[in-house]
């Protein structure tokens, strides 16, 4: 992929000394009786990609509009370059911002819809043109807004949020509506802005879907922060386990015991999990204390489970107990809505809700 060179209006490189950070102290939001938003805390350096994650519902949208000065917070402050968003001299040129991709006329082509936020914010018209080669749109700038895709309006206000040539870009869930490809050209975009020493505060409600673009990560629920710090750090608290399907369990158990291993749990397929251990460490227990096993999987927790486990269910809904009807009187099929999983699928819920070791800093640990 080519660099992708971001210039300033009127096609100036426009120098970045890495202010734009983004502090946001002990903020607080309450609509009524609803605490969106609980004595969050977190900062966003230049030079970096950061996540802003937690499930729908998590009070992320309200602390973007805090930050960005479309909602007062009940406490707490929000700045950008060390000052409130409304005292921005110029805030096009400081942030660009995404919190929702329908503001346009439809009847507008993406060229004129540029146009005029352009003049609005004093950026020429050259730089319209800019942006759009930079999203992609240039094939598309004479078509009208209204006929865009989910994907393609998400590209023009991508562009929008660049007119001015920001310090800092806010995105609110900017992979929504992105085919792959576009994903792919979304993660290369923002990691080459960020190498300029630029900021990016990017949410989404996924994970997996802004994994391979952040650096940093900021996961909040129920408006309360989770986890904040970098990724890798996020990554090294979780443990691995081995799966071993041995001729007899529990001679196993003892072995690995005796060697050490005090995280050892059966699972529902009979087999032996190992918190902690290796394959190369239990293939060389195994050989020298002579059990015979017919297989050996190494298994990790993702950051995905780990997530959810960080997270946990905001909005629970009630646990389905039926079966599906049968027709003819036909018994239950087994590994269906009610029946076990398949051997190596273990119940999800056993990792989702089981307390975390005591000292081992195991998948909830803290990094």
């Amino acid at each position: 992929m080519p660099a992708i060179k971001f210039t300033g209006p009127g096609g100036a490189r426009m120098q970045h000394d890495g202010s734009g950070r983004i502090f946001v102290q002990n903020l607080s939001k309450h609509f009524g009786p609803v605490a969106a938003v609980q004595n969050l805390s977190f900062e966003v350096r230049p030079g970096s990609v950061t996540g802003f994650l937690g499930p729908n519902g998590a009070g992320k949208t309200t602390t973007l509009r805090m930050l960005l000065g479309l909602v007062t917070p009940s406490a707490g402050v929000a700045t950008i370059n060390g000052r409130p968003y409304q005292q921005l001299g110029n805030p096009a040129q400081v942030v660009g911002a995404v919190l929702e991709n329908e503001g346009f006329h439809p009847k507008r082509t993406a060229r004129n819809h540029l146009k005029v936020y352009a003049a609005a914010i004093g950026a020429p018209d050259n730089r319209v043109e800019e942006v759009l080669g930079l999203v992609g749109l240039s094939s598309a700038a004479d078509r009208r807004a209204g006929g865009f895709s989910l994907g393609m309006r998400q590209r023009l206000a991508l562009a929008t949020a660049l007119l001015g040539n920001p310090q800092v870009l806010v995105l609110d869930e900017p992979a929504n509506g992105l085919d792959p490809e576009g994903i792919v050209w979304l993660r290369n975009f923002l990691r080459a802005y960020a190498r300029e020493g630029r900021t990016v505060l990017v949410s989404s409600h996924l994970l997996s879907e802004v994994e391979q673009t952040i650096d940093q990560v900021v996961i909040i629920s129920h408006g309360v922060t989770r986890y904040y710090g970098p990724l890798d750090q996020l990554r090294s608290s979780q443990q691995s386990r081995v799966l071993v399907q041995a001729a007899d369990a529990n001679a196993l158990v003892k072995a690995l015991q005796e060697a050490g291993f005090t995280q050892v749990e059966p699972t529902p397929d009979g087999r032996v999990a190992v918190v902690g251990a290796t394959r190369q460490q239990i293939g060389d227990l195994v050989a020298k204390s002579g059990i015979a096993v017919y297989g050996i999987e190494e298994e990790r927790a993702d950051l995905e489970k780990l997530f959810f486990q960080l997270t946990s269910p905001q909005y629970p809904g009630a646990q389905y107990s039926g079966a599906p009807r049968q027709p003819y009187g036909q018994p239950p099929q087994q590994g269906g809505w009610g029946g076990p999983p398949p051997p190596g699928y273990p119940p999800q819920q056993q990792y989702q809700q089981a307390p975390p070791q005591q000292g081992h800093g195991g998948w909830g640990g803290q990094g």
